[in-house]
């Protein structure tokens, strides 16, 4: 979570939008590897960090120490998602909702540091996750920093 904390710090703050961090690890055998970050924006289109990362992923021409015969979407069927605030699952703009877009991709599990304040939208990306098989938990103790960060707080 620390990762993805110095991944949304890297946003460029804006009064209608929070700032996100991603980090999605997957698990080829015991060991983890990162496979991509993302964060709020980094990507040209309104982005959010867990679309970004996961569009990082798609990109990708190889995989740094995974075994060729691994596929994308094998690896992501083992994949680990820290994101510093609750996956969105109303988007104003549009596009696709990003808890949507980690049922779609499959990954195993979704770890979060604060939930989504009612800031913008009612969030429910929780309850997209788990409908949609995904098993999410909580990071304790970084719900206050992941909320400052959010808020473009980069102390």
């Amino acid at each position: 979570m620390r990762q993805a904390l110095s991944e949304a710090r890297k946003c460029t703050h804006v009064p209608t939008a929070f700032c996100v961090g991603c980090v999605i690890v997957v698990y080829p055998d015991e060991r983890g590897i990162v496979l991509s970050t993302g964060y709020s924006r980094e990507l040209a289109g309104n982005t959010h960090a867990e679309a970004n990362a996961l569009q990082k992923a798609r990109m990708l021409q190889t995989l740094p120490g995974i075994s060729e015969t691994s596929t994308l979407s094998t690896l992501l069927h083992t994949a680990s998602v820290y994101t510093t605030l609750e996956p969105c699952s109303v988007r104003t703009s549009g596009l696709a909702p990003c808890a949507n877009a980690l049922v779609d991709a499959g990954v195993k599990e979704v770890i979060i540091g604060v939930q989504e304040p009612d800031d913008f939208v009612t969030c429910e990306g929780v309850k997209v996750l788990r409908d949609g098989g995904v098993e999410v938990k909580w990071v304790k103790g970084l719900d206050e920093e992941c909320l400052r960060v959010a808020r473009g707080v980069f102390d």
